[in-house]
């Protein structure tokens, strides 16, 4: 594959690190992974779909790119599942206070682990909104608190953490689980509520972050960890599409794409389900408003707080 150096193709004017108001930060990091290796090549196949996909969007009829997304250099930190934590978090970190909004496509899911412990450090009140298939709420696994199946045991201790699609567990996850929070996958089939109850759980300020087995395996095959009976497009989107226009999204990432050879479709499904979310974000602001907060500004408190900590660096 050829190296790619600007997200999707798009003219150097908006792709840019000064002009974009959208980072796009890749983590191709694959450590603690315990069955499909490969899920370190999902940040260059998804760059690759991404290059071979329209970029106006037909629902909100909105070309988002216009907005400006940098593609910043890959976290390559490998050394310990500990270490590629902390460069995930100053990472962030960084581009937070540059005002810029956030995003990352990992890799394993423990990749999220800095992502959401710099949100949560400059963001009231979050609520870190978790689509899975796996609780992953250990607090330790083969010796390690950064293991992917840790991946939301720190969001859960630290955040308002709201759990969909989960249908696969270890029974001792109960022990830590907010059971009141998480939407099991068979309850979700026969409720026709879900999405409003979600919501409903929800503070102003949410971090989304979406292993994408919490889609089926029939339309997400390569994945580290398919499970049976998930999410399915339509229905994600609809989701989705009602999160960014309730809430405020302040950040998110996709993690776990594990590509194969012989089927493609899930690195595009990736790379869409990424633009689409994008598309979301930014429907209702103007393109060309160059002044506008790519947070949001529906809680001054959460701005000044940035301000603030901005100040004190």
């Amino acid at each position: 594959m050829k190296i790619v150096t600007t997200y999707a193709g798009i003219e150097e004017k908006y792709a840019s690190a000064d002009a974009s108001k959208i980072v796009l930060i890749p983590v191709p990091y694959d450590g603690t992974s315990t069955w499909e290796k490969g899920a370190d090549k999902g940040p260059e196949s998804f760059l690759h779909a991404s290059e071979n996909m329209e970029l106006y969007d037909i629902e909100t009829d909105t070309e988002v790119y216009k907005k400006g997304i940098y593609l910043a250099e890959s976290i390559e930190e490998n050394s310990s599942p500990e270490a590629m934590v902390n460069a995930v978090y100053s990472a962030i970190k960084e581009q937070i206070k540059r005002s810029k909004f956030v995003t990352m496509i990992g890799g394993e899911h423990s990749v999220s682990i800095g992502a959401i412990r710099a949100f949560n450090e400059n963001y009231d009140d979050l609520t870190v909104l978790q689509l899975d298939a796996h609780a992953d709420l250990r607090k330790e696994y083969e010796g390690s608190k950064y293991n992917h199946a840790c991946a939301l045991y720190e969001a859960n201790e630290n955040t308002n953490l709201v759990q969909v699609g989960i249908r696969s567990m270890d029974a001792a996850e109960k022990s830590v689980m907010n059971e009141d929070n998480v939407f099991f996958a068979h309850d979700m089939a026969t409720d026709d509520y879900w999405m409003d109850n979600a919501i409903n759980l929800m503070t102003e300020n949410v971090y989304i972050t979406f292993d994408l087995d919490a889609l089926d395996p029939s339309i997400m095959p390569s994945t580290g960890t398919p499970e049976p009976g998930g999410l399915l497009w339509y229905e994600t989107l609809d989701f989705l599409k009602r999160v960014f226009e309730e809430k405020n999204v302040v950040g998110f990432d996709i993690v776990e794409l594990c590509p194969n050879e012989v089927d493609k479709s899930s690195d595009f499904l990736a790379a869409k389900l990424y633009y689409k979310m994008l598309s979301y974000k930014f429907q209702e602001q103007g393109a060309g408003d160059e002044n506008e907060n790519p947070y949001g500004t529906k809680n001054q408190n959460t701005i000044n707080k940035l301000k603030y900590n901005q100040d004190e660096d």
